[in-house]
């Protein structure tokens, strides 16, 4: 199997799929994390006006790049009506520091589900709104790429669909795992190796340095120096996020 042709168009080739692949990976995930950005909106309610501008200050510092830290309302005394209204048009969290709820408020936090968290320490404020801003971030997640190789020669199948010779670069080629055609304008195939050979032999995996065959049905628009990457499709990882629980919970 030939490596490139003597004007090394092949080389090309494979630096414009790779230039795809970095660029497109690069935007993808910038895109999804401006697009899934979370805000946390809250009102903050403090024993005195110091006390807002410094509580503010280490809440506003705790946010990441995936979350917003709003502060809709602040004011100084115990927690009452007005706060709970505000609460409403947010995130329905309630952060009192050395403050506490006006008598008989209770019902109406359960009524719209408002939360209130009251702290008596700044740095226990600030690390659990940091920790509820956490629990709100989007998860991204990445796939994870096990090996690529190079489109070194084409062969005609017997069968319906071509066979792509392949010089393996990084990792690991495997049956039965996802891979893709990857062209100097972007993904042309996507589907699972099914079998692969070397010379005539079956083999379930293939390493550096080793040329493969791969037999592709019902596709025929591969060309020499495109990219072949094998991955595993990106898990949803589960997690708990925040929710208010339309009570009053001292910290």
């Amino acid at each position: 199997m030939p490596h490139r042709n003597k004007h090394g168009h092949h080389h090309k080739r494979i630096s414009k799929s790779r230039e795809w692949m970095k660029t497109h990976r690069d935007t993808d995930r910038n895109s999804s994390a401006r697009d899934a950005k979370t805000k946390l909106e809250l009102v903050l309610k403090c024993d005195s006006a110091g006390s807002i501008e410094a509580a503010a200050a280490a809440i506003l510092n705790t946010a990441g790049n995936d979350v917003e830290i709003d502060i809709i309302n602040s004011g100084v005394g115990n927690i009452n009506h007005s706060d709970i209204s505000m609460a409403k048009t947010g995130s329905k969290l309630i952060a009192g520091f050395q403050v506490n709820v006006l008598p008989g408020i209770e019902k109406e936090l359960d009524e719209h589900g408002v939360e209130v968290r009251l702290y008596n320490v700044i740095y226990a404020l600030t690390a659990d709104i940091g920790d509820i801003a956490k629990s709100m971030a989007p998860h991204i997640p990445e796939e994870e790429i096990s090996g690529t190789a190079k489109v070194i020669d084409l062969f005609k199948s017997v069968r319906k669909g071509i066979i792509i010779g392949c010089e393996v670069l990084e990792g690991q080629l495997s049956v039965h795992k996802h891979f893709r055609i990857i062209s100097a304008m972007g993904p042309v195939y996507d589907g699972t190796i099914e079998s692969m050979h070397i010379e005539n032999s079956a083999v379930q995996k293939a390493s550096p340095g080793q040329q493969v065959g791969i037999q592709i049905r019902n596709f025929k628009k591969a060309k020499k120096g495109d990219i072949v990457e094998c991955y595993r499709p990106a898990a949803v990882k589960k997690s708990t996020a925040w929710q208010s629980t339309g009570r009053v919970i001292r910290k």
